[in-house]
């Protein structure tokens, strides 16, 4: 008797009629070892670049706290003020870092650089560089932010703050394990293989895992600007709250299953939470790209004028004495 053949499920995953066996789809793609030490090196980093001025702000605070007539009294004014070893030291590391982001620019822009390094290890660098910047600054300033200093800060504030903005849509388009951007295609192919081994490790069918974690099929391509980033930042709440639902289900037994061992229940959680990151990725590509291009012609101009700011602080400064004085 001739099987009827498949058909594709609302996920676009392709559901196998009764008596067939599952469609085995490749396995998605694991980080490499190579990768996921990279990414723990990058927070590492971070932590201790954030760590260091909140630690010395705390430490001091008394003094950061204070006046500026009490503070020019204070027997660790001549150390702490902006011209004094610590924070000419954080002034001069903030600079460098500030420069070195303007490095990742370049990379994107000039593939003979790809001898530096993939574009995604460059990203991650670009951020953990940019997020530890206002502390260090901060404690360069003394914490007080005026005249050049406070022209600079603000300008760099500016830019770490579009910069996240900019992150936060960078990984909300579908790209692989690697970073690097997948095409609508091999973002459903990716979902193919995640719903055919979820069905695989909890004994369900795969139109039951489908079921399962459909959310919104609506299509999001014709929200306008503000409804777009609205939806990004609801659906993140929503597939939250997903996962931490389906976490429950999968770790009590249900009918005719067993509850998954700890391994199992990892793993399914990490498929699924996949698995809904690019369903909602697909459903807003479109609009994420739209937001992502308008990111774009915004965040150029605010960076240059924070370059430029600083390099007017810089200048002076060394031109009137301050350094060291």
């Amino acid at each position: 008797m001739q099987q009827a053949p498949a058909s594709p499920g609302r996920s676009g995953a392709v559901i196998p009629p009764p008596g067939r066996p599952p469609i085995v789809s490749a396995k998605p793609k694991l980080a490499d070892p190579a990768q996921r030490s990279s990414e723990a090196s990058d927070r590492w980093s971070l932590i201790v670049l954030l760590a260091i001025p909140a630690f010395l702000s705390l430490f001091w605070l008394h003094y950061y706290l204070a006046g500026r007539s009490e503070r020019v009294r204070d027997p660790v004014h001549a150390l702490l003020k902006p011209g004094g070893p610590v924070g000419i030291s954080f002034g001069i590391l903030g600079f460098a870092l500030f420069l070195f982001m303007w490095l990742y620019p370049l990379r994107k822009k000039f593939r003979w650089l790809a001898w530096t390094g993939a574009l995604p290890s460059w990203m991650r660098v670009h951020t953990v560089a940019g997020l530890a910047l206002p502390g260090l600054i901060a404690v360069h300033a003394g914490w007080r932010f005026e005249g050049l200093i406070g022209l600079g800060f603000l300008a760099m504030m500016l830019v770490v703050l579009s910069g996240i903005v900019g992150r936060y849509l960078y990984v909300r388009i579908p790209r692989s394990q690697a970073g690097l951007e997948l095409t609508l295609e091999e973002a459903s192919n990716e979902r193919r293989a995640i719903v055919t081994r979820i069905a695989a490790t909890t004994g369900l069918l795969p139109s039951a895992v489908e079921q399962m974690l459909v959310l919104d099929p609506a299509p999001a391509s014709r929200l306008g600007t503000g409804r777009a980033l609205m939806l990004l930042v609801t659906s993140d709440f929503t597939r939250w709250r997903a996962v931490r639902h389906l976490t429950k289900r999968f770790a009590q037994p249900g009918p005719g299953r067993k509850a998954l061992d700890h391994g199992q229940l990892v793993e399914v959680i990490r498929l699924a939470r996949r698995e809904l990151t690019l369903a909602h990725q697909i459903r807003a590509f479109d609009a994420t790209r739209r937001l992502f291009a308008l990111w774009h012609v915004a965040h150029r101009p605010v960076a240059i004028t924070a370059l430029v700011a600083v390099l007017i602080h810089v200048v002076v400064a060394m031109l009137m004495g301050a350094i060291g004085s």
